[in-house]
């Protein structure tokens, strides 16, 4: 019995025989023992989607029942599916209804209709399953890792610190870069899976002390393992969707791991208001993010060990992480552009998001409930919008134009919102999120496509490193800007000068993945 299922009625001018005969023919639906015509709901063969249609005879013809459901079963997302399945699923009969009605009356049968919130490619149940597992985890490190960036300045309060404290403490977090590079590089070596699990484990735990922290220079040090644990599992998590994705697939993949990215920040959002209680009460986060410890048996039973990664481990006994091969001839290039793209985006993405809140407080008198209302209201649906709009147009238009449109679009809106004010810092953050979301998602997928299984875990440590470094000259940068450049915000802005050049002078020069295999994109060595 289908989880989900709609039901149309619609009225065909041809006697039932030549109905039946007609979706036989045309339609590539099938008779079952009992006369009901029984076929695949969607375009592709989707797993447990199915219509079964019932054709009687009435006076002007004939009646048909169009009955469409699915069954498929996800871990922890399967609401989202169901959801989807039930909005799509009528759409799908009514079309299906019109091109039987075409088929029986012997007009032009019309092809189906691609309904743009249905994946650009057959997913099978099982590669299904295990991308909802790993969307779980892209949610659980999201929210541990977020809280830094949403308390930061509950944090600073409580411990009565400034700006710049605030701005070396978040730099200081990068420095668990090694520890990232260590466990994203192991990946290659012992599996994702296990990888996977120790990123989310010692997350939870230095969000413990975070949570229990005395002093702000312990909570300081807590947020360095936090980020070097989270950012590791980010990795390795999205190397694994990639890997994990059907060919033609891969893009829509990532987005849907980024909507789970995005749930997780959600969280830290939704949670803000508490810190109007009382000094202390950003602690409450923390402790919920260390908590999550308990869901680790459940991601353990539903994370699998990627195919990939399995092939490679059967053709050598031991299976060692190649360190220097994405510096080689064949991928030293593709890195070095990557690299610097990455570097340039984060010297403004991480100011840029993790003193947004800072900046509302101190310069716009914003309260914790009216910036969880406005990032609410510019993130929330404007992000699932860009995270699903990006995965389509990655897919059909190509990586580099949704990277490169993203950044430039993006980087504007938000220069305007961090010098702007009034309605321009909810309207410009609101546009920016939807482009940002599309440069993410092309860079993120492409990232994990253009270097060797053997390698992809190593290639993207190494990334993270280049990124990082960024990110803490950015952090560093906009705190003793202020001063000259008259307020947070404008310091923040002048930096948006780096991934205006990464879009116009770098990301041109990176290969395009679209509609290519993987392995014919960076082919395994081994």
């Amino acid at each position: 019995m289908p989880h989900v299922r709609r039901r149309v009625l619609v009225r065909v001018n041809a006697a039932p025989d030549e109905v039946r005969a007609a979706a036989i023919r045309e339609l590539h639906i099938s008779a079952s023992a009992d006369g009901t015509l029984v076929g695949p709901l969607f375009d592709h063969d989707s797993p447990g989607s199915e219509i079964r249609i019932r054709v009687e005879a009435a006076p002007d013809g004939s009646a048909v029942e169009l009955d469409g459901g699915s069954d498929i079963s996800v871990p922890y997302f399967g609401w989202v599916v169901r959801l989807i399945v039930w909005f799509v699923a009528r759409r799908v009969l009514l079309d299906f209804g019109t091109r039987l009605q075409a088929a029986a009356t012997g007009a032009p049968v019309p092809p189906p209709r691609h309904h743009r919130t249905l994946v650009p490619t057959s997913f099978t149940a099982d590669q299904a399953k295990r991308l909802a597992a790993l969307a779980a985890v892209g949610t659980i490190a999201s929210f541990g890792s977020a809280l830094f960036t949403q308390n930061g300045d509950a944090v600073t309060t409580a411990f009565d610190r400034s700006d710049q404290a605030l701005t070396d403490a978040l730099a200081l977090a990068r420095l668990g870069v090694l520890v990232t590079l260590v466990t994203a590089s192991s990946a290659d070596r012992f599996g994702r899976r296990r990888m996977i699990l120790v990123g989310l484990a010692g997350m939870c735990i230095a969000n413990a002390a975070a949570a229990l922290a005395p002093s702000f220079e312990v909570f300081t040090v807590s947020q360095i393992l936090t980020r070097a644990f989270a950012n590791a599992t980010f990795a390795i998590t999205a190397l694994a969707v990639v890997e994990e994705a059907p060919e033609g697939g891969r893009a829509f993949a990532f987005s849907i791991f980024g909507l789970g990215l995005g749930l997780g920040f959600g969280c830290t959002v939704f949670l803000l208001p508490i810190n109007d209680l009382s000094e202390d009460t950003w602690r409450v986060a923390f402790a919920m993010s260390a908590l999550t410890i308990a869901l680790l048996p459940s991601i353990a039973r539903n994370v699998r060990e990627t195919e990939r990664f399995q092939r490679i481990a059967v053709a050598r006994k031991s299976v060692r992480a190649r360190l220097l091969e994405p510096f080689d001839r064949q991928y030293g290039g593709r890195f070095l552009v990557l690299g610097a793209v990455v570097f340039l985006v984060n010297i403004f993405s991480a100011p840029s998001s993790q003193l947004t809140n800072r900046y509302l407080t101190h310069t716009h008198d914003f309260s914790n409930s009216e910036v969880a209302l406005l990032r609410g209201v510019t993130a929330g649906v404007p992000g699932v919008v860009g995270v699903l709009v990006a995965g389509q147009l990655a897919e059909s238009r190509g990586r580099r134009i949704v990277i490169i449109t993203g950044l430039l679009v993006a980087t504007a809106f938000q220069v305007t919102f961090f010098v702007g004010a009034g309605a321009l810092l909810w309207i410009m953050p609101t546009v920016s999120i939807v482009a940002a979301s599309c440069a993410g998602i092309g860079l993120g997928t492409t990232n994990n496509e253009l270097f060797p299984t053997e390698a992809r875990g190593t290639s993207s440590g190494f990334l993270l490193v280049s990124g990082v470094a960024g990110a803490a000259i950015g952090l560093l940068l906009a705190s003793r800007l202020k001063d000259v450049a008259g307020g947070l915000g404008p310091a923040i802005a002048l930096l948006g000068v780096a991934p205006l050049i990464a879009a116009a002078l770098l990301t041109a020069k990176l290969p395009e993945t679209r509609a290519r295999r993987l392995d014919d994109i960076s082919p395994s060595e081994i």
